[in-house]
């Protein structure tokens, strides 16, 4: 494989060397840098800044006179969220790098991992026991904690202590982000910005298709007659059990840190279910349209011939997961990120196993609103002394160690371990919307000698530093493996195929969020209808039930709170 990636264009390897997420420096040179650093942070005083209250409190970079200590509710992830051997949430690299800058340091007094940690936060809401910093997962959460008086207003701390870059990196969604988070005009939360990943790509599995014989597919229907292929020669069965082809979700549109939905499907019919859309000068529910109908009809048909795996409805995420490490299907939809989750362990145990990404199907998603349902909030708990500082520690996290500071190489080689979010004291994330794929373009100008290399930021740095060397044949890990696959491969697909961010259009005054009962409905439906349990005209059906059950006030009450819409 390391040959093929070789020969590949100058200007691909340049779009590869942007992603590299966990491909960088060498690990043992990294250890020794992260102890040297450690070592420095922890014992001398001396490296640690001080300033005066005023302006610790009234700016993004003041250091405090005296250790700031914030309690937390930390969410943490798998495996110690990667972080290297010694490490803690209360001290890593971020920490260490916060005290230096800030003088400031958290302590984890609610610690729960990420798949129970919305359980977790509404147990601390309902008994009212927040720690100063806390984020919280959902709008629903957010509203509880504002009606109940229980976090600060924010406003004067955005004002004064927010770099004016990371503004900028609000300002790139529009103002309806921010908007998002005001309650009576006041800012009662900071919101994390989720950048624009792009449609979903097609990952087939290659190796199966040189088997066969198959070329690349050109549009969906190449791909999905290739899918028929792989299930007509019983790929990756043994004896006894029966193939399976395109693997799915049943939840079947996705969010950006999910797989295995047919989004490219809806896309395809310019149909978006879960979603608010503009229809001819009128806001209605993407669900119920005419195009969602006719996705659906496609879906069985797929369903019938045996493209769309036929036990999909019983399947969870882990299971689907479970499927392509294993090497029991050789298609699924999913994002730039497919490398890192779930494919680098397939790469850790079967190298012959080339899965490979396809862009085919292009999206029109101008007459679609935003939803909230990937963004987490960031709130401070009423009365805590410094609420400026969860500004500043965005401030510094997400603008100054990477686009200022020298000293912040041990924050950075983070990107390299391929250290998780979840290691930081907030488990969010700020940037550009279209950073997924500025940073791409930035090492590609480099690469081709259109800009200097110290024109990167730290970030963009330490993925061109990865990329150089992996594409020099210097290292083989999984993790290198799939920055280089992500970053390279995946997002530069999504360049050669001139894929352009849209502009976040977010609904005003209304979230648009859909009630439980609502949700079980359609997923119930559209998973018979697909499985022919219930024919297609039965969507009729379901839309005259979803507007009597409460859809028709929820979409009167969205078009009166968006009049201009």
């Amino acid at each position: 494989m390391k040959s093929k990636w070789k020969k590949l264009p100058v200007v691909l390897i340049g779009i590869i060397a942007i992603a590299v997420c966990g491909c960088s420096n060498d690990l043992q040179e990294l250890n020794q840098k992260r102890s040297s650093a450690a070592k420095e942070n922890t014992e001398s005083t001396e490296t640690v800044r001080t300033g005066t209250w005023e302006t610790a409190a009234q700016t993004p970079y003041g250091a405090y006179p005296e250790l700031v200590t914030y309690t937390l509710g930390q969410m943490s992830g798998a495996n110690n969220s990667n972080l290297p051997d010694g490490n803690t949430y209360d001290d890593n690299a971020y920490t260490r790098y916060l005290r230096k800058i800030l003088n400031i340091q958290n302590k984890s007094v609610y610690m729960e991992r990420e798949d129970r940690y919305d359980e977790f936060v509404n147990i601390l809401v309902k008994d009212q026991t927040l720690p100063d910093v806390l984020v919280v997962s959902d709008r629903e959460t957010l509203k509880e904690l504002v009606d109940n008086d229980l976090v600060e207003d924010l406003s004067e701390v955005y004002e004064n202590c927010t770099s004016e870059r990371i503004k900028k990196m609000f300002e790139s969604y529009g103002s309806g982000l921010l908007d998002s988070v005001r309650f009576n005009g006041k800012l009662m939360a900071i919101p994390e910005t989720v950048t624009d990943h792009g449609p979903r790509l097609m990952w087939l599995r290659k190796d199966w298709m040189d088997k066969l014989g198959l070329e690349n597919p050109k549009t969906l229907e190449d791909a999905f007659d290739i899918v028929e292929k792989f299930v007509q020669n019983k790929m990756g069965t043994e004896d006894g059990e029966d193939p399976i082809g395109l693997a799915c979700d049943t939840d079947l549109v996705g969010t950006t840190s999910s797989n295995y939905s047919v989004d490219s499907v809806f896309d395809k019919f310019g149909a978006s279910p879960q979603r608010w859309v503009n229809q001819n000068g009128k806001i209605v529910y993407g669900s119920v349209t005419e195009e969602t109908k006719n996705a659906l009809s496609y879906l069985h048909e797929l369903y019938e011939r045996g493209v769309l795996d036929k036990n999909f409805a019983l399947r969870a995420q882990n299971n689907l997961r479970d499927l392509v490490i294993n090497g029991k299907c050789g298609a699924f939809f999913g994002l730039w990120w497919t490398p890192n989750n779930p494919l680098m362990d397939v790469y850790e145990t079967d190298k012959e196993a080339n899965w490979q990404p396809f862009y085919l199907q292009s999206t029109d998603w101008q007459n679609v609103y935003d939803t909230f349902q990937d963004n987490k909030y960031v709130v401070v708990r009423k009365g805590y002394e410094h609420p400026e500082i969860v500004m500043k520690i965005i401030s510094v996290l997400f603008d100054y160690s990477r686009y200022e500071a020298k000293d912040a190489d041990e924050v950075n080689d983070y990107f390299a371990l391929n250290v998780e979010p979840t290691a930081r004291p907030l488990v969010i994330n700020v940037d550009y919307n279209e950073a997924t794929f500025q940073i791409t373009k930035d090492i590609q100008s480099v690469m081709s000698g259109m800009r200097k290399e110290e024109s990167l930021s730290a970030i963009e740095k330490s993925y061109y530093d990865a990329a150089e060397k992996f594409i020099q044949g210097k290292s083989e890990t999984a993790e290198d493996w799939a920055a280089y696959e992500s970053r390279l491969a995946a997002v530069g697909r999504l360049i050669e195929g001139n894929y352009r961010s849209t502009a976040k259009r977010y609904l005003d005054d209304a979230d648009g969020e859909i009630p439980k009962s609502l949700q079980q409905l359609e997923k119930d439906t559209f998973i018979q209808i697909i499985m022919g349990v219930k024919p297609i005209t039965y969507f009729d059906t379901f839309v005259q039930e979803w507007y009597e059950q409460g859809g028709e006030e929820l979409t009167e009450q969205i078009r009166r709170s968006n009049p201009g819409e």
